[in-house]
């Protein structure tokens, strides 16, 4: 993602609204939206944002490195209403969202929560929400950066699927870090506590209704909270997630790439896009790519082939010598971070980089020539502040089996 806003720069972004869009609520939006947390979230202090989904994107509050140190130690709350959550429900649902997934949905359950990709023809990944299914033949798809929206609309229109996608008025605030727990016990009940990882529930507060999922995007223990009726409600529940979070030291951040580097977490439009495919970027077919399933999936053919021939590349986690290279480094800047292999032609691309606060070393992903993703493999990344040499390492690159956000 690119940082597109300074609030210091240009403090009044607030633009007219010019359409009306008919959704399960009305609402009202420019071209470029606002969460409907944003301006509690701005009051906050948010410092610089980007735009995701076509919606302006807390990027930090002033301070990425405290603020990843407030979601080791603490408990955090992330503006992420810019995650739309595509509804997709009537008769073929479920047929519909199985087509559209790799992943075979027999095994998913009414109240259960499944990481996806969205794949095209050729196997590119044209998405990886969170899938909730909330009824036998009723999904949320909590989208990615992209307009899967449109994808799944042609699709339906196409195919004759007797479907109805829609956009859920519907918005998402992550509650992240080792004290969430006991803030969303003191918010819901004791009854949250039992909601198992990857898995949700219904919740009521203040009238207001809640669908908290054991999820999130940072690594650490953490819930998702789903606000029904998000346009008339949402400033509401932030305030009750606030007030309930201050015994605890609440502090709001943005998308912690550092910490989910770390975790080896991917982010689309950088480490994953439509010219990547779970193979290459190492989800095989033995979990997030199912070809045994019975039913048929957009991309299964290629997959197929892909498995059986083999993949020409690979996405590794990487190290990389030298000073500091910042919180976050996307892949999208003026000098990318190109990968040699001892010649003068680039071999692969770092897709994200950072200083790793806790390892104080400099740690990224990287897609690479299959030849070169074995461990200890060297190679030369260069960076905005010159060549470095870099090393082929393990990811994860720390808590390697994810036991920790399932606390």
């Amino acid at each position: 993602m690119t940082d597109v806003l300074n609030t210091a720069a240009r403090p009044d972004i607030a633009g007219e609204p010019h359409a009306i869009v008919e959704r399960p609520a009305v609402m009202l939006y420019t071209r470029l939206r606002k969460s409907p947390y944003f301006w509690k979230s701005r009051a906050c202090g948010a410092a610089c944002y980007s735009v995701y989904n076509h919606t302006y994107h807390p990027r930090h509050y002033g301070d990425p490195v405290g603020e990843y140190w407030a979601l080791l130690d603490g408990v955090t709350i992330w503006d992420v209403g810019v995650e739309r959550q595509l509804e997709i429900s009537g008769p073929d649902a479920f047929d519909f969202t199985n087509m559209l997934v790799p992943r075979d949905l027999t095994k998913c359950e009414v109240g259960q929560c499944k990481y996806v990709f969205i794949t095209a023809p050729d196997g590119g990944i044209v998405n990886d929400p969170v899938l909730l299914r909330l009824e036998e033949n009723r999904f949320w798809l909590s989208l990615a950066d992209s307009d899967v929206g449109l994808w799944t609309m042609g699709l339906a229109h196409a195919g004759g699927w007797n479907v109805h996608i829609a956009e859920a008025d519907v918005a998402p605030l992550q509650v992240q870090g080792p004290r969430s727990k006991e803030v969303l016990r003191d918010l819901f009940g004791d009854g949250v506590l039992d909601v198992p990882y990857y898995r949700m529930r219904e919740f009521t507060v203040d009238g207001m209704r809640v669908v908290v999922s054991r999820t999130g995007y940072s690594g650490e223990v953490g819930y998702e909270l789903y606000l029904r009726d998000a346009s008339r409600d949402a400033e509401r529940l932030w305030d009750a997630v606030w007030q309930a979070g201050q015994p605890y030291g609440m502090r709001p951040i943005g998308p912690c790439h550092m910490r989910r580097i770390e975790a080896g977490m991917l982010a689309y439009g950088c480490d994953i896009t439509l010219d990547t495919n779970p193979l290459e970027v190492g989800y095989d077919y033995r979990w997030m790519v199912d070809l045994d399933q019975e039913a048929d999936f957009i991309g299964k053919e290629a997959l197929t082939r892909a498995r059986s021939e083999g993949i020409s590349r690979l996405m590794v986690g990487v190290e990389i010598s030298g000073e500091p290279l910042g919180t976050y480094n996307d892949g999208s800047m003026i000098e990318p971070f190109d990968v040699y292999a001892g010649s003068d032609t680039p071999v692969g691309r770092v897709t994200s980089a950072c200083r790793s606060p806790r390892l104080e070393r400099n740690i990224g992903l990287a897609m690479v020539p299959i030849g070169l993703s074995e461990l200890g493999t060297p190679l030369q990344i260069h960076t905005p502040s010159g060549m470095r040499e870099g090393t082929v390492v393990e990811k994860p690159f720390i808590d390697p089996r994810k036991e920790t956000p399932k606390r």
